[in-house]
């Protein structure tokens, strides 16, 4: 059964940084893309980045181009999210999402995932 645990979250003031984990077990995961996906109070939930682990290439949303990168450690199953130059509008529940095989155009959409994490809850205030 494949489970991700995300970690790192917290409080920071604007302009800090954050690095978030999220940590995958349960599957060998040679073949899946996995993503992090971010929710606001009363907003919809909405596309961050995404990273296969096979090749590592990425791709990241306009918003957060330039300031978040994603990466994996493929030998520890793990993907992260570097957060720099945070605003107050980064504030959201940051959730990580696997899919095993999923096409690159379909990356963005949280519905190519099935398997998804608790969350971490990341707050940008001074």
């Amino acid at each position: 059964q494949v489970q991700l645990v995300e970690s790192g979250g917290g409080l920071v003031l604007p302009g800090g940084s954050l690095r978030l984990s999220c940590a995958a077990s349960g599957d060998n995961f040679r073949e899946y893309a996995m993503a992090w996906f971010r929710q606001a109070p009363g907003k919809d939930r909405e596309f961050v980045a995404a990273v296969r682990l096979s090749s590592g290439n990425s791709l990241h949303a306009d918003s957060v181009k330039g300031r978040f990168t994603i990466s994996r450690d493929g030998a520890r199953k793990t993907v992260y999210l570097q957060m720099d130059m945070l605003k107050p509008e980064d504030t959201a529940v940051y959730y990580c999402a696997a899919k095993k095989g999923a096409i690159w155009s379909a990356l963005p959409s949280q519905s190519t995932y099935v398997h998804w994490g608790q969350g971490t809850q990341v707050t940008v205030s001074s």
